[in-house]
């Protein structure tokens, strides 16, 4: 691992920024969902993108990995996959004449975990072991996965005939759940387009940062200030998700945390080395929709977790400077 190098809030934010830039010129009009990935990224979380086909959720994977010099590996999920075959394994080395540990797909810097729902529980519990704790254990022996290691892992909401849902607890160790959505008229013209013009499949990246930079920025998001009353804030959030009629199970302190964490990426991302209310409206739906359940009466009804949460979001009056305590 090379050592990571000094860096500012400022440098961060341009680096990012360029990163950015660089990533819309392959995935068009959707600026908002790459500062939330690579946010993200940032954070030191991982990300699941719940999506429809087609709308370039293994172009994202694969552009931040070139656009950051990440290590890229692609694991198509599917309902006979074994855990080994994403982990590796023990093998006999032929020309040493001994055991030797092979390592799987999970041995890269950014994996894309493609349709996690397609596999079985102990094919998703490796892969969501290894993400909790960042390493692995086989036969005895642990293995360290590379740093940074970054997952991204996409499911299809449309299809569910054979496929195994992840259970909350589950959910809960992905940092943000999010979706890119269908772009809107004019960007998909302008996609279309490059296509044509192009006149190659895939654009042609540059990359803008390497690993290491993306560990000097994770320390920079550990310098940024978070006021009491941005706590609060969050944490007010919480507890009404808690108590709230739709809701059978709440934002977990956890996800408090994760909000904070993600909220302070977002803020570097934004060039601040302080944390305000609009870093936590920014993220807060990413990072609590997919930490909560819905009662059963919500659930007859149709209610959305997400319309549940963007309710109770715009419920809590946002805190104003005034708010805070004197220094």
């Amino acid at each position: 691992m090379t050592d990571a190098p000094s860096m500012t809030t400022t440098d961060a934010a341009r680096l990012v920024g360029g990163v950015l830039d660089e990533l819309e010129r392959a995935v068009v009009g959707k600026r908002s969902s790459l500062e939330l990935v690579v946010a993200a990224l940032l954070a030191g979380g991982h990300v699941l993108l719940d999506d429809v086909p087609g709308v370039a959720k293994t172009l994202t994977a694969r552009s931040i990995a070139t656009t950051v010099g990440l290590d890229f590996s692609r694991i198509q999920f599917t309902p006979d996959l074994l855990p080994s075959d994403i982990t590796g394994g023990t093998v006999i080395d032929l020309a040493a004449q001994r055991p030797a540990f092979q390592p799987g797909p999970l041995f890269a810097e950014l994996v894309l975990a493609d349709e996690i729902n397609r596999a079985p529980a102990k094919t998703q519990s490796a892969l969501l072991e290894a993400m909790q704790e960042s390493q692995i254990t086989i036969d005895g022996a642990t293995h360290r996965l590379p740093e940074p290691f970054f997952v991204i892992a996409t499911q299809n909401p449309v299809e569910s005939e054979g496929t195994y849902p992840l259970p909350e607890a589950q959910l809960d160790r992905f940092l943000i759940r999010t979706s890119l959505g269908y772009p809107a008229v004019a960007d998909e013209v302008e996609l279309i387009n490059r296509r044509i013009d192009r006149g190659t499949e895939q654009p042609t990246l540059q990359q803008v940062a390497a690993p290491a930079d993306v560990l000097a920025m994770r320390r920079v998001i550990e310098a940024v200030h978070v006021d009491p009353i941005i706590v609060s804030y969050v944490v007010t959030i919480a507890d009404r998700s808690r108590r709230h009629r739709d809701l059978t199970l709440g934002v977990s302190p956890r996800g408090s945390l994760s909000c904070v964490k993600l909220a302070r990426a977002h803020a570097v991302v934004a060039g601040r080395d302080f944390v305000t209310p609009d870093d936590v409206r920014a993220v807060a739906l990413a990072a609590f929709s997919h930490r909560v359940v819905l009662s059963d009466e919500a659930w007859a009804r149709g209610t959305r977790a997400a319309s549940v949460m963007r309710e109770l979001v715009d419920s809590v009056a946002a805190p104003s400077w005034q708010d805070a305590p004197p220094q």
